[in-house]
């Protein structure tokens, strides 16, 4: 793309009087190949304005800034680069999220097995669909991996430009709280915005519940402002949580609401919770409809609600999507089964939040008969005010809790751990550092009719200690104990 071209996106830029044809866009300097234009992207730990140079020895035709640089290439200067590199990604991938059904998917806990719920639903019907979210990136059949929930605005445009190239007509994907705050998902146009929850996590990032709340909302502030009965727009929201009300103020889109305690458009009641799924009878604008969900807790039930709202409102046949749910498979590390052939069950799940770990205790008490083991650490380098409470919960609805370690980071394992023991002063409950070794004593000590769960990390197949990265699986630790054992 002419550079003239691409730069008529940037309102009061003048391009350089000659003429460059950009073949790439790029904020990685060791990236940059000729015929690139770089941005200079200023991060946390690094600022691409001191790598300028690099880039174009690397062959940057142009620069896109926001300080002057003495450079052999035009330096075009802007205000803000990360909001500049959004706009021009849109541009230069010539605006993909307008050619497709764009699903945005927000909330602290349930984001992953909406988006998969979703995203078989849409392929049950014949759809061709692209998913972005924490486990992979999928476009139709072909698997890609990714390093956050949410890829920077670039990448995600460059992803959504290829969906569009494989002919994907609906695209699904998580987004996070740090990406709205980022700016990353600008340009995205969505059709429909949906929330799952609001617990605590982040706090080492928006540092306040406020701040929280209000970077979950700005997904439904970006449906726009104009409406349109061939492309209608859609907030989805869960009724039960007491922010639905601000989000719903903050959109001009339709509401469409969830829920299970408060009446909604889609409501599950006559709930029946079982081992291996739920049976509720679903009222909606439908009529009533008795659903088989082979997903097990409460919160399956809010997530399948989520994906069934968000294919009804994308006219997705209403049979089509029932059947889709009632045939749903389980998502790599939620909620997931390891089985060895053992007579004790041992379930592996990410939850690494204290609502999202009190939702799997809670679900696993409608079945356990015995007694109840949990594996649980905390990150490092996370929101710390978590730790106690991570503790208080596992103590509370665990007869065995084992505290170890998560992914530590920079931190001490041992100083996670002693943050975690704050909130569980006169609790009964077993300190093992080492996560191997904390697994492996879980999985010895149970016995016919306990139920084991290691939490936090699900599908991660790392663990990461100070600045080095570790394979490690919990699915296959559990495994290779059972059967040790």
């Amino acid at each position: 793309m002419d550079l003239h071209m691409l730069l008529q996106s940037l309102p009061f830029i003048k391009a350089p009087e000659e003429r460059y044809e950009i073949i790439g866009i790029s904020n990685n300097h060791q990236k940059v190949e000729k015929g690139h234009l770089f941005i200079c992207i200023k991060g946390y730990s690094f600022d691409g304005h001191e790598f300028a140079k690099e880039a174009v020895n690397n062959g940057a035709v142009a620069i896109v800034a926001e300080r002057p640089l003495q450079l052999d290439v035009p330096v075009i200067l802007v205000k803000d680069s990360k909001k500049a590199m959004a706009i021009l990604a849109d541009a230069f991938y010539q605006h993909p999220t307008q050619k497709m059904h764009l699903i945005g998917i927000t909330g602290t806990n349930g984001k992953t097995t909406t988006s998969h719920l979703v995203d078989s639903i849409f392929k049950d019907a014949n759809y061709s669909t692209g998913l972005i979210g924490t486990i992979n990136i999928k476009i139709g059949n072909k698997v890609l991996e990714t390093k956050n929930t949410t890829p920077d605005s670039l990448e995600l445009q460059k992803v959504f430009y290829e969906m569009c190239a494989e002919k994907i007509d609906t695209g699904i994907m998580e987004v996070s709280s740090h990406a709205l705050v980022q700016g990353r998902v600008n340009g995205c146009d969505y059709d429909v915005a949906v929330f799952t929850n609001l617990t605590q996590d982040h706090l080492d990032y928006h540092h306040t519940m406020e701040e929280y709340k209000r970077a979950k909302s700005l997904l439904f502030s970006k449906l726009g402002n104009t409406y349109s009965t061939k492309h209608p727009k859609f907030a989805v929201l869960n009724a039960d949580e007491e922010v639905a009300e601000l989000f719903a103020g903050e959109t001009s889109a339709h509401i469409v609401t969830y829920g299970i305690e408060k009446a909604a458009d889609f409501q599950a009641v006559s709930i029946t919770y079982h081992s291996n799924g739920v049976i509720f009878t679903l009222l909606s604008p439908e009529g009533e409809r008795k659903v088989h969900l082979p997903l097990a807790g409460e919160f399956n039930v809010y997530n399948a609600l989520a994906a069934i709202a968000t294919a009804y409102v994308s006219k997705v046949p209403f049979q089509s999507i029932i059947q889709s749910v009632e045939q749903a498979e389980g998502v790599p590390g939620r909620f997931e089964l390891v089985n060895g052939g053992q007579k004790f069950a041992v379930i592996v799940d990410y939850a690494h939040t204290p609502d999202g770990l009190e939702n799997v205790l809670r679900t696993i008490q409608q079945f356990a008969d015995k007694r109840v083991f949990c594996v649980v650490g905390c990150g490092g380098d996370r929101d710390p005010s978590k730790r106690p409470l991570m503790a208080k919960i596992a103590c509370k609805w665990a007869t065995d809790p084992i505290f170890t370690s998560d992914n530590p980071r920079s931190e001490e394992p041992t100083a996670i751990i002693e943050d975690m023991e704050r909130g569980v002063e006169g609790e009964q409950y077993i300190v093992e550092p080492d996560r191997k070794t904390a697994i492996e004593r879980a999985i010895d000590l149970a016995e016919e009719g306990d139920v084991v769960l290691i939490a936090g990390k699900g599908h991660e197949t790392y663990q990461i200690i100070g600045d080095k990265v570790h394979d490690f699986d919990d699915r296959l630790i559990s495994l290779h104990a059972i059967q040790k054992k």
